[in-house]
């Protein structure tokens, strides 16, 4: 059947050529094409001259995905328990479901993985190549899409396509997975209402972007939320967003924009909540500097728990240049950072927070000499359980200023 797809998916080829049209624009058109080649191959085969296929319906399906959507990788693409997927050689393609990863049975060539990531950097106007030997981009559907070419990988092109669960829209849906209690959710939309400063942090995979989305879908619907990403991620469903993302230089060297050049930008556009998508480097110290004027923002950081995080993002602002020093990054990371609230991925693949935590706003000891920022814990695991430890957010002036009261949720018995 695999040599009949072919032949069938190039005699499309040949048509579209012939006719200059557009296939990936037009889906109706590319299955009228397909389904004139695939009666065509019929009528040839009962003539006895070409073998017979098994199955109409999934040959239609393949040659359809070879011409217009992502080939072999369509199907997974199109499968909603795959997370993620990962090519690291042509007979090694992985694929992870409910956070534990298994290899599948694809089996490509060198050359159809390099037409398959032309093809998925088509849409994003990115490119990868020898200049730019990575690169990050979002593929139509938001999956995001890594791409590392050889040298700088030993032999083959190495690919992950990681996919949003789309499904997973506000803080409801996470209680009802287990990754939260009913309290613990009451308490962050509360802190998300009264515009309290968010970080999120935990590892690769463990659902900090999921959380942010949930998190920012309790905003108050007159609330401008601008976001800024590297690539494309967050999906929120706020009625007054807008999205910015990063952009590479050209093949001159000209024209890239940064995080920070971005979250500079977002300053201008008059928003009412800044987010930004997660802070790896030097834009750390633009975000502290936006949120240290009084304007409410959420980020996700890379780290092993709650107070780790706190100890990263008083780091990372130090690589903007030698005149930044920690007696300035300490304070005010203690000052503007109000909630860190800490994700996990265990090794069942089962994500949940299991952390949440309360600066206080003061900083122990000398800020320039190792000070540590005093928090409260407000949630901890327990077991399996996030429970509140009877801890209180000393910070209530925004509380206060929104007309609300964690005391009252913090106090409840309810899980």
């Amino acid at each position: 059947m695999a040599n009949a797809v072919q032949l069938i998916t190039e005699r499309v080829r040949d048509r579209v050529r012939r006719e200059g049209v557009d296939l990936a624009s037009d889906a109706t058109l590319a299955r009228q094409f397909v389904d004139d080649e695939i009666r065509s191959y019929t009528e040839r085969a009962l003539g006895g001259g070409a073998p017979l296929l098994p199955d109409e319906t999934v040959a239609t399906r393949e040659v359809v995905a070879s011409l217009t959507g992502f080939g072999p990788l369509q199907p997974l693409l199109d499968d909603p328990g795959i997370e993620e997927i990962w090519i690291n050689s042509p007979d090694r393609v992985f694929v992870a479901k409910n956070g534990v990863s298994e290899l599948s049975d694809i089996v490509l060539s060198d050359l159809e993985i390099r037409e398959l990531v032309e093809r998925m950097l088509q849409s994003s106007g990115r490119r990868v190549d020898l200049s730019s030997p990575f690169v990050d981009a979002s593929l139509p559907d938001g999956s995001r899409l890594h791409v590392v070419i050889p040298d700088v990988t030993r032999a083959h092109l190495a690919v992950n396509i990681r996919k949003f669960a789309r499904r997973i829209r506000d803080l409801h849906q996470l209680v009802g997975l287990g990754a939260l209690t009913q309290q613990s959710a009451e308490f962050l939309r509360m802190c998300v209402l009264a515009q309290q400063n968010i970080l999120v942090s935990g590892a690769t995979q463990s659902g900090k972007t999921t959380l942010l989305n949930a998190l920012l879908s309790v905003a108050r619907p007159s609330d401008r939320i601008v976001t800024v990403e590297e690539t494309f991620e967050l999906d929120l469903s706020a009625r007054d967003v807008v999205a910015l993302q990063c952009r590479q230089a050209s093949l001159e060297g000209t024209g890239e924009i940064t995080l920070r050049r971005l979250i500079k930008e977002a300053l201008r556009m008059r928003p009412d909540r800044i987010v930004v998508g997660e802070v790896r480097e030097a834009e750390s110290l633009d975000l502290l500097i936006a949120l240290n004027s009084g304007l409410p923002g959420a980020c996700s950081i890379h780290a092993n728990s709650a107070r780790d995080a706190l100890v990263k993002l008083c780091t990372l602002p130090l690589l903007a240049g030698r005149n930044i020093d920690a007696a300035f990054v300490t304070p005010t990371v203690a000052s503007c950072i109000d909630i860190v609230v800490q994700c996990e991925m265990d090794k069942r693949g089962v994500r949940r927070i299991t952390e949440i935590l309360a600066p206080s706003g003061q900083v122990a000891g000398a800020a320039g000499q190792g000070g540590v920022i005093e928090a409260s814990t407000i949630f901890a695991l327990d077991g399996r359980d996030l429970v509140a430890t009877g801890g209180y957010p000393t910070k209530l002036a925004k509380f206060r200023a929104a007309g609300l009261d964690p005391s009252i949720v913090l106090a409840r018995g309810d899980r």
